[in-house]
């Protein structure tokens, strides 16, 4: 049996893909094989000697100390893409909000509670409403920065609703790529993008190389009167930056969903409680490509949408073998010195993949038949194994 410790409240349909015949699933249980999150924050918890892997039912793992765990030969997954749909139509509505009085003439329409005559309220409105025009999003320039799960859906959905589109994505994949509408321009730096873009949207992971990427300096090459949106990550912005580029009447408008005090009661700030992935269908998304990413991993020792690992995939082999997986630190060697051991003590290699990321890599070994516990532990003992399992 595996254990699976849940922490926040976990989608029901995720938990189901743990069989009752294979999994404990609970949010107080001893010695677990596992972690499945959403926003618990990890750091400064100890990590009990029998957890293999984490994963969080969401695209962001800033809540994991993930440099820690790798360290230790801990998995952390995350589920990118799950929530993209529930964040493409939040930044669609912003967008719509941000270019419209809506907001305002809804909230002046609330205020009129002292007439009582419909009559009156109508020649009222009709008075007034000029102060609630706006302008519509069609033949408007967009610019996506960042162009992965997300950023493809909003161009396609931006496309349809006639604006011209650009993006900007220095570490665009080639599966993304192939998912981005052949329409979509594609700028070769950031101030290009901002230099065109009517309304400019980010959806780039909270990385140092990303902190404040929108800055003084950034804003003053957007165009007058552009409107930004985030709903990426806070620490992507400068939030006194755009206070003060607001304040100046040089960026039109800030549509974000992360609010902070600087940015409450300003006419030119929408600010939602980070609600861009709360949807019933996305939490649900999250938390099965979750449990089927540990459910892989601790079945087979498959690793996908890893942020600290290797992707690593392999079909199980049939017969009465076993399946031998182990990390070690990234340095020449390792994997010849491992096949050696295994051939010292006669256990026949049948299949096995290696790949590397960064400073660590990760092994998967198909044998003839189930390892003695001596054998496990030689592995163990070798020079820069961080981890060793036996499926």
């Amino acid at each position: 049996m595996f254990k699976i410790k849940t922490y926040n409240a976990i989608s029901v349909k995720g938990l189901n893909r743990f069989s009752r015949e294979k999994y404990e699933v609970a949010s107080d249980i001893g010695s677990p094989d596992a972690y499945i999150l959403r926003s618990h924050k990890l750091q400064g918890e100890p990590l009990p000697e029998s957890v293999k892997a984490v994963a969080r039912a969401g695209a962001g793992t800033n809540n994991v100390p993930v440099e820690e765990y790798t360290k230790k030969g801990v998995v952390v997954f995350n589920s990118p893409g799950a929530n993209a749909n529930a964040v493409k139509e939040l930044v669609l509505a912003g967008m719509l909000l941000g270019s419209r009085g809506i907001v305002s003439g809804m909230q002046y329409v609330n205020g009129l509670t002292h007439m009582t005559d419909a009559d009156e309220m109508s020649k009222l409105l009709e008075k007034e409403k000029s102060n609630f025009a706006g302008m519509e999003v069609q033949g408007k320039t967009l610019g996506i920065v960042g162009l992965g799960a997300i950023g493809s859906l909003i161009a396609d959905a931006a496309l349809a609703l006639g604006m011209n589109v650009v993006g900007f994505d220095p570490a665009l994949s080639v599966e993304a790529a192939w998912r981005l509408p052949n329409q979509v321009g594609r700028m070769e730096n950031l101030q290009s993008l901002l230099a065109r873009s009517d309304y400019i949207t980010l959806h780039v992971p909270a990385i140092p190389a990303t902190k404040h990427l929108i800055n003084a300096d950034t804003l003053k090459v957007c165009k007058k009167g552009a409107v930004l949106l985030n709903f990426a990550r806070e620490a992507i912005v400068d939030s006194h930056a755009v206070v003060d580029s607001l304040n100046a009447g040089h960026l039109g408008k800030y549509i974000c969903d992360f609010p902070e005090p600087i940015l409450l009661n300003r006419a030119d700030v929408l600010a939602m409680p980070h609600i861009g992935a709360s949807t019933e269908e996305a939490e649900e998304n999250c938390a099965i490509m979750a449990a089927d990413q540990l459910v892989d991993y601790l079945e087979n020792g498959n690793i996908k949408n890893s942020v600290n690992f290797p992707a690593v995939s392999m079909d199980r082999n049939a017969g009465n073998g076993a399946r031998i997986t182990f990390s070690n630190e990234n340095v020449s060697g390792v994997l010849g010195h491992v096949l050696s051991v295994l051939a010292d003590h006669k256990v026949n290699v049948i299949d096995m993949v290696n790949k590397s990321r960064g400073d660590v890599a990760y092994n998967i070994i198909d044998v003839e038949q189930v390892p003695a516990a001596s054998v496990i532990d030689a592995l163990a003992n070798v020079e820069h194994v961080i981890a060793v399992r036996v499926i």
